[in-house]
């Protein structure tokens, strides 16, 4: 047995081995043939070598290649226990958390004031767009005073969950409160915005059902999503045409499948985009395959509709049509934690199986009462509403103005979202211009605006973007302040970059 035959033997299986050898010998015997026999020798190197040289050359060439597949595997073996502590030796895990990079390493500004229509930035005073103080609540004397009377009966905490001797008067208070408001059997509260999502989702949700979810979901919806182990199908963003393909393919491929539960996840503002939900056309695809709706009004209640009542009120929409209905307080209502609202037999069930609910301590009291307060201010100034659209309005009529950048949310969206005309090709590239622009604008023109700035667990994929949320508390020369400021600098920015 020649020297390569014995590597081939060693390295493969015996049968393969012996099929290279047949085939690398009858082929040189082929070849010897055809071109006769003095062509049995060969120059290789410059060196001339002979008929069985050249076989092993011809075998060493197969073998290289063999070895060079990704697919071809040599037979494993058991590994000495010597081998076993060399690998021990050499291994390094994987670090729990990336290596810091420059990404990583950025610090938001830090506000040293309330979080109103004007805040303190490093001691200077600037416009705020960059929280969602929808109706200018923060710092409203009737909900300080509704908070401090609160802190005075109840204490600061509740120190247990809603279902351990952690439910008070208030809190009960709240869900009727919220429920007669938007005219609902029932609500449920949760301690934390983000976690009425998280929960709700899963509470529903389980493994072997189906949610269609639009791609422009917020990163609390994605979470509550992968929490379920639904099945999730996207849809692209607010796109009817592709929602009804999707629920169309669903309803075929499961047309045999029972006890299968079907959801639809949408947002009435999206985050993402600022663009606004067409109910009316998502409740009829809803009837007709026959799924549920699960309806995030974190962004629409007390913005949407003739008086604060969200998407359903704006769509003309029956509330009772939509199944589940959630929504984050920290907005419009400038107070903190969540609530879902729905039939009564949709409370029930979350009461004794939503983990937000049943594990995490109840409300503070006193974020339960700035609710309650909230909302009766709102039903007694529905001009607030009117405010914040005339401000709405004014902010996309100047920002209409300024080249480079288009607005690409809804003219009714409290979200202003500011994108690129014209993309750099890169995510990475286009986050740096835009923070660029937001960057220099707080720092030489006093104005806060934020980009759509991401975490890595965020999956969401529409192109980012400068967000500007607009309150009802800005008056029109905070408004004409911030575009005729975003006009100056990105124009600047932009026109360097060309």
């Amino acid at each position: 047995m020649s020297a390569s035959e014995r590597f081939l033997a060693n390295s493969m299986d015996t049968r393969m081995a012996s099929a290279v050898v047949n085939f690398v010998n009858s082929t040189l015997d082929w070849v010897m043939f055809a071109l006769d026999a003095p062509s049995a020798r060969a120059v290789v190197f410059g060196v001339h070598i002979g008929g069985h040289l050249f076989i092993e050359v011809l075998l060493l060439v197969v073998i290289l290649f063999l070895l060079s597949q990704k697919s071809y595997k040599p037979p494993k073996r058991p590994l000495t226990n010597k081998e076993i502590d060399e690998l021990c030796d050499e291994w390094v895990p994987e670090p729990l958390i990336p290596s810091l990079n420059k990404e990583l390493l950025y610090e938001p500004p830090v506000l040293e004031s309330a979080a109103g229509p004007h805040t303190i930035i490093k001691g200077k005073e600037v416009v705020n767009f960059a929280s969602a103080n929808y109706l200018g609540f923060i710092g409203h004397p009737k909900l300080l005073d509704s908070c401090s009377s609160s802190l005075a009966k109840y204490g600061v905490g509740s120190c247990g969950p809603r279902g351990f001797y952690g439910t008070i008067d208030v809190h009960l208070d709240c869900e009727g409160r919220i429920a007669k408001f938007l005219g609902t059997p029932d609500s449920i509260l949760y301690s934390y915005g983000l976690s009425t999502m998280f929960s709700a989702i899963p509470a529903f949700s389980k493994k072997g059902d189906i949610i269609v979810a639009d791609e422009g979901v917020h990163w609390g919806i994605q979470n509550g999503l992968h929490l379920s182990r639904s099945t999730v199908v996207y849809f692209k963003h607010n796109d009817m045409d592709s929602l009804r393909e999707t629920l169309e393919n669903i309803t075929v491929k499961y047309k045999r499948t029972k006890n299968l539960r079907r959801y639809i996840v949408v947002e009435a503002v999206y985050q993402n985009s600022g663009q606004i939900a067409p109910l009316d056309e998502i409740v009829k695809l809803k009837e007709k395959y026959l799924f549920r709706v699960l309806l995030d009004e974190s962004n629409s209640l007390g913005v949407l509709g003739s008086s604060g009542r969200g998407l359903t009120e704006y769509c003309g929409v029956p509330v009772e049509k939509i199944d589940i209905i959630t929504a984050a307080m920290g907005h419009a209502l400038a107070t903190e934690g969540g609530f879902c609202t729905g039939s009564a037999r949709v409370i029930d069930h979350q009461r004794l199986s939503s983990s937000g609910y049943v594990f995490s301590a109840s409300l503070p009291p006193y974020l339960a009462s700035a609710a309650i307060t909230a909302i009766d201010i709102l039903e007694e100034n529905p001009n607030l509403i009117t405010k914040l659209k005339s401000n709405i309005s004014l902010l996309r009529k100047e920002l209409s103005k300024i080249s480079g950048i288009t607005i690409a949310s809804n003219p009714e969206s409290p979200i202003v979202y500011l994108r690129l005309e014209q993309s750099t090709g890169s995510v990475k590239d286009d986050l740096r211009l835009l923070e660029t622009i937001a960057e220099r604008v707080l720092r030489e023109e006093s104005v806060f605006v934020v980009v759509s700035k991401r975490s890595t667990l965020d999956k969401c994929r529409l192109p980012v973007g400068i967000r500007l949320f607009v309150s009802a508390g800005h008056s029109e020369s905070d408004v004409l302040k911030a575009s005729e400021s975003l006009k100056r600098v990105t124009e600047s920015v932009l026109g360097g970059y060309n």
